[in-house]
């Protein structure tokens, strides 16, 4: 590959192509990080091939080599995180210490599922009949495709990635066009690997071509995505008519309650964090903050003073804790969501200032006097902007925390042990959090959501095995 210019990575080898994106810097324009390469329908379909053929080998590999090969991946993401995490940020937008570890994170989920690798253990049984034994194993899908979304450029890749090749499949990787650059360094790390050519592919493009020829190929055997809601109902038709097995992570309209007995303190900083961090562009953000009345006003005073602390500016700033919005698109839609929001009958108390002179920058904002029937409360934004809805007692609260078609996470903040016990009990959402920011899990437990936030299995964790594998049962005449 020549300075300057990305390709994609297919069958072992990095191929050109004359279709290329410009990669710019939502922090600064004029900030190029590249030019990569768009594969063509045709291209995809030979990465596909190229994996089918990749994954016999790579089934065939013994368990301490394959443990090896994912350990030296999260081995170099966590010696190079600093680095690869400034490229992060630089590409995302997302400030400087959230790249790094963002990266680091990557390289922990790749030694997680290495270890994983020797855990692969099946289980015997006796027959019903006699002189018949019973066994059953787990063996690999195949042929997975993984589809990333740009807001996690290399930690939703890396927790779809290792456990794909831990359990034995072959990958065809198409990450989100927006962040292209984390792509390429995180297959440049994987191609040094010692793995038969085909067993990782990168395949760079747009939806409408390369997405589209992946998620109809009947020649894959699993999709996994993360993304919107609308994507991922299409991919659900498509691989359904292949009868392709498919996990999908989708969208959210996740929840924080503040309860009358609640450190206001803690509920603020956990509000401005999942709220905001990541420029608000997380699935797990907290876009609905549910306030009973008896607090609510002083809360609302505590966010606001607390929101104008934090400084906004160029991710790789050390002192940012607010990056710019991915690009000029998210910004529009920002704030047509800000305007829709007021013409419902929100108010705007602080933040939605905009600096588009050489970024995509917006301060947070925060709206109140919101119901749960407005528009701003029902659609995901992905946006810096957090609506509080102003609610009765504990009962309304987790009435309104459960109307939304969506369930990821939801958080409470409380002192009682009653209330926090009966709301992780009773909040229909996959991830619930007691005190803590809705943003924020572990990666070795499983995550995922209900509704229409997911579908399928659960990721992350020992729990990331029921997707990538499948049950083979044996009977064996042992008399």
């Amino acid at each position: 590959m020549t300075s300057g210019q990305f390709d994609n990575y297919i069958d072992g080898v990095w191929v050109g192509s004359q279709k290329r994106i410009t990669n710019v810097s939502p922090s600064d324009t004029e900030d190029v990080l590249g030019d990569y390469a768009q594969a063509s329908v045709e291209e995809t379909h030979a990465a596909i091939a190229a994996a089918v053929a990749g994954q016999r080998g790579w089934q065939a590999t013994g368990l301490e080599h394959r443990y090896k090969v994912l350990m030296a991946i999260g081995d170099e993401l966590l010696e190079r995180s600093e680095e690869l995490g400034a490229q992060l940020s630089r590409e995302e937008g997302k400030p400087l210490a959230e790249g790094r570890g963002e990266v680091y994170r990557s390289g922990q989920f790749f030694h997680y599922f290495a270890a994983e690798v020797l855990r692969q253990m099946g289980d015997t049984a006796d027959s019903v009949r006699p002189g018949i034994e019973v066994e059953t194993r787990r063996e690999p899908m195949g042929v997975v495709v993984v589809i990333t979304p740009w807001n996690f450029p290399m930690a939703t890749a890396a927790w779809k990635i290792a456990p794909a090749l831990a359990f034995g499949n072959a990958v065809v990787f198409k990450p989100a066009n927006l962040v292209p650059a984390s792509a390429v360094s995180l297959t440049e790390i994987i191609s040094r690997q010692d793995m038969p050519a085909g067993t990782f592919n990168l395949v760079m493009g747009s939806g409408r071509e390369v997405g589209e020829a992946l998620i109809t190929s009947p020649a894959v055997d699993a999709i996994t995505f993360t993304g919107s809601l609308q994507t991922g109902k299409r991919i659900a038709a498509a691989a359904a008519a292949n009868l392709t097995k498919f996990q999908l992570e989708m969208g959210s309209k996740n929840a924080l309650v503040v309860l009358d007995d609640a450190d206001l303190d803690l509920a603020a900083e956990c509000a401005v964090n999942g709220a905001f961090s990541g420029t608000g562009q997380k699935c797990t953000a907290s876009s609905r903050l549910i306030v009973t009345a008896a607090v609510h006003d002083a809360f609302v005073e505590k966010m606001c003073e607390r929101m104008a602390q934090l400084k906004v500016g160029h991710a790789l700033d050390a002192q940012t804790q607010i990056g710019p919005v991915v690009d000029a698109g998210q910004l529009a839609q920002n704030l047509e969501y800000l305007e829709l929001g007021t013409s419902e009958g929100a108010q705007l108390v602080c933040g939605g200032e905009v600096d588009d002179s050489k970024g995509y920058y917006m301060t947070p904002a925060l709206l109140v006097n919101s119901h749960n029937a407005m528009t701003i409360n029902r659609d995901e934004v992905f946006g810096p902007i957090a609506c509080v809805i102003k609610v009765a007692d504990y009962e309304e609260a987790l009435a309104t925390l459960n109307d939304t078609q969506y369930g990821l996470t939801a958080g409470v903040i409380t002192r009682s042990l009653r209330d926090a016990t009966h709301f992780k009990r009773h909040a229909r959402t996959g991830c619930v959090m007691v005190n803590l920011p809705t943003a924020g899990t572990d990666y070795h437990v499983p995550f995922g959501g209900r509704k229409s936030s997911s579908f399928g299995s659960r990721e992350q964790g020992q729990y990331a095995v029921e997707f990538y594998t499948e049950i083979k049962t044996t009977y064996i005449r042992s008399a």
